[in-house]
């Protein structure tokens, strides 16, 4: 019996310490990231505490496993450059709206999105924010397209 050379042990202990990194990721871990900044917006009357994902290990977790938001509460996706933004809610306990922003945070469109499916939700232009929220949260304060969000992060 021969010993692996070393470059397949050290082969070994990457593949292991990446499988160690995957599993204990926010997105396979099952727990909702409760952590991440957060920052006022408003239109009108209207304020939002928005938890704001910018990286895209925060995207892509979003609001998974959450069992429950809190009426004026959301989280803004911020994306690098504009560009058709598309969603789904895998993993998503919630019924959430997006609205799609413009780089001014007007409302380009607004998308209903059912708790755990694959239906894939997309910006009808290139946005670089999106915001969700509780659905049924734009509808009851008659928010839509064309209506103004302030307090969005300036852009890089």
């Amino acid at each position: 019996m021969t010993l692996p050379s070393l470059s397949i042990v050290s082969l070994l202990r990457r593949l292991c310490l990446l499988a160690g990194l995957l599993l204990t990721s926010p997105a396979w871990s099952e727990q909702p990231q409760t952590d991440l900044p957060r920052l006022q917006l408003g239109t009108g009357i209207h304020r939002i505490e928005a938890q704001v994902a910018s990286t895209p290990a925060q995207r892509q977790v979003g609001l998974m496993w959450r069992k429950q938001m809190p009426q004026h509460e959301g989280m803004l996706f911020v994306f690098e450059q504009p560009s058709v933004q598309c969603f789904w809610m895998m993993n998503t306990l919630i019924p959430l709206t997006a609205a799609f922003l413009a780089d001014d945070g007007t409302i380009v469109n607004l998308a209903d999105m059912k708790p755990q499916t694959t239906d894939s939700h997309c910006s009808s232009r290139p946005v670089r924010y999106v915001l969700e929220m509780n659905q049924g949260w734009f509808a009851k304060r008659t928010i839509g397209p064309g209506t103004r969000l302030t307090g969005l992060p300036q852009r890089p």
